[in-house]
C-alpha cells in the first residue's frame, strides 16, 4: 500500500512556493508550513481540507507531530464515508487516535445518513449495536426502551406527542453501561433524536428542511462521545438517553393550541410544533433526573438562534451550575473544540408564557424570538433536578454543515464528542 506522507514544520514553505503558503506538495506527498506564532488549529484544518481535495486517501504522517495535532488533522481531513488508512507518526498513543477516529465517523455516518434510512428506531437500534460491539464484555450494558403507545403507558408524553404524527414509531431509548456494578450514576447524557423535522404543522420551508436529517445530531454526539470514552477505558457507570422520533404532518400529528402534561406535572402548550426539540429533551432530562445522576449533560441541535448568535463553528453552552460549565469549557480547550457560553437564569424558564398552561414551548413569533436560545434552555432547566445534580445543555451549533468549508468536510462534524468523552473519563 502507498501511503501519501504528511509531514509537520515550523519553518516556510519553500520556493516556488510563497512564504506564506501553509502547504507544499513533493514526490511522496506533503509538508504543512505552520509558524508557532499562528492559529495552529485552524491552520492545521485547513492544510488538511487541502490536501484532501488532492484525492489522497491512505495518509501516514511522519516526523514531529503531536498526538493533538494529528486528531486535529484527522478531522478535517476524514468524510464521514472515508474509507482509507491513517498511519499515525512514530511514538504517537496509536491506540487513542484509532479511537477518536472510529468514533468520529461512526457520529458522522449517522448524522449523514438519509432520513428514510435513519427513522426513529432504526436510530436506536444502530446506537444500541455499535456501543454492545465495542464493550469487550456485552453485560456491562443493560438496555430498556419505549416504542410507540408504550411511551403514552409511561408517561413519555413529550416524545410521543411529537412523534404520533409519522407512520414509524418514536423511541425512547435507555442504556446503562455499569463496568463496575457501581449502584451510583456519574454522568446521564440524553441526545435530541429527531431523525427529521418538518416542523410540524408549523411547518418549514423547503430550504429549511432539507438539511433536516441532522436534527439527530444530539443523539449521534452523545452515543459516539460514549462510545469514545468506552473504548479509552471508562470505568463509570453512565446512564444514555437518546430520544427518537420524526417530527411529521399526519391526520394524528400533534397540533398548535395542545397541551401537553408531563410526568412531574409541568402542563405545557405547543405554540410552535417545529420547537420539537425540547418537548422530546424534557422526557429524557426527567428520566435523567430519576436515575440520579450526579452530572447531566443534554445535547441537541435545538435552535437556529444559537446558529445566529456563533455562527457554525462554536457550540453554545448552557448552565445554571457555574462550576460545571467552568470544568467543561475547560476539558474543551484542552482538546480544541469550541464552545461559547450564552446567558440562562432561572427567569429565562417564564420567557414562554401561555395563558393555558404552565409555560409554553416557545414564543408565537418567528424563530421564538429574541432571546430564543437562553429561553429554549429556560424551559429544558423544569425539567431536571437542580437539587440532586449538576446540568449542561449543549445547543449543537456546530454540528452539521451542508456544504464543505476550508475546515471541515460536508456534513456531520463531530465537534462535542471529544469534550463530552473526557467529561465522562474525568467525572
Amino acid at each position: 500500500m502507498s501511503f501519501f506522507t504528511v509531514k509537520f514544520s515550523q519553518q516556510a514553505a519553500p520556493a516556488p512556493y510563497s512564504p506564506e503558503s501553509i502547504v507544499s506538495f513533493n514526490e511522496t506527498g506533503a509538508v504543512i508550513h505552520i509558524a508557532a506564532k499562528n492559529n495552529w488549529v485552524r491552520a492545521l484544518q485547513q492544510s488538511a481540507r487541502k490536501i484532501s481535495a488532492t484525492g489522497a486517501a491512505d495518509i501516514a504522517f511522519e516526523g514531529e507531530w503531536t498526538d493533538e495535532q494529528q486528531a486535529i488533522f484527522a478531522q478535517s481531513f476524514c468524510a464521514a464515508n472515508f474509507d482509507g488508512h491513517v498511519k499515525w507518526a512514530k511514538g504517537a498513543d496509536k491506540s487513542a487516535l484509532d479511537n477518536f477516529l472510529k468514533a468520529l465517523l461512526f457520529t458522522r455516518q449517522l448524522v449523514n445518513q438519509t432520513p428514510e434510512v435513519m427513522s426513529p428506531v432504526n436510530l436506536a437500534d444502530t446506537a444500541e449495536k455499535w456501543l454492545s460491539g465495542i464493550c469487550a464484555d456485552e453485560s456491562v450494558l443493560k438496555v430498556k426502551r419505549y416504542t410507540g403507545e408504550e411511551l403514552k403507558q409511561a408517561g413519555w408524553m413529550g416524545i410521543y406527542e411529537v412523534g404520533r404524527g409519522s407512520e414509524r414509531p418514536p423511541v425512547l431509548l435507555e442504556i446503562d453501561y455499569n463496568p463496575s456494578e457501581n449502584d451510583d450514576v456519574a454522568v446521564a447524557l440524553v441526545g435530541k433524536g429527531i431523525t427529521f423535522d418538518s416542523g410540524g404543522y408549523s411547518l418549514k420551508s423547503s430550504e429549511g428542511m432539507l438539511d433536516m436529517k441532522c436534527d439527530m445530531g444530539g443523539a449521534a454526539t452523545v452515543t459516539g462521545a460514549l462510545g469514545l470514552a468506552i473504548m479509552n477505558g471508562l470505568q463509570k457507570r453512565v446512564k444514555l438517553f437518546l430520544c427518537c422520533a420524526e417530527n411529521l404532518v399526519s391526520g394524528h400529528a400533534y397540533k398548535l393550541g395542545d397541551i401537553i402534561t408531563y410526568k412531574n406535572g409541568t402542563t405545557v402548550e405547543v405554540v410552535n410544533t417545529d420547537a420539537e426539540g425540547r418537548l422530546v429533551l424534557a422526557d429524557g432530562l426527567m428520566a435523567a433526573s430519576e436515575a440520579k445522576a450526579k452530572l447531566i449533560i443534554n445535547a441537541a441541535t435545538l435552535t437556529g438562534a444559537a446558529v445566529a448568535a456563533l455562527g457554525k463553528e462554536y457550540n453554545a453552552l448552557f448552565s445554571l451550575h457555574p462550576q460545571a460549565s467552568e470544568r467543561f469549557l475547560e476539558t474543551a480547550k484542552k482538546v480544541n473544540e469550541p464552545h461559547w457560553p450564552l446567558p440562562l437564569e432561572l427567569w429565562h424558564q417564564d420567557q414562554c408564557p401561555s395563558p393555558f398552561a404552565q409555560t409554553a414551548n416557545s414564543r408565537p413569533t418567528k424563530g421564538g424570538g429574541a432571546g430564543g436560545a437562553s429561553n429554549a434552555a429556560g424551559f429544558l432547566s423544569r425539567f431536571v433536578d437542580h437539587e440532586h445534580c449538576e446540568w449542561i445543555h449543549l445547543d449543537l451549533a456546530a454540528a452539521y454543515s451542508r456544504n464543505a468549508t476550508e475546515f471541515m468536510p460536508a456534513g456531520g462534524t463531530g465537534l462535542g464528542i471529544r469534550s463530552i468523552a473526557l467529561t465522562l473519563l474525568n467525572q
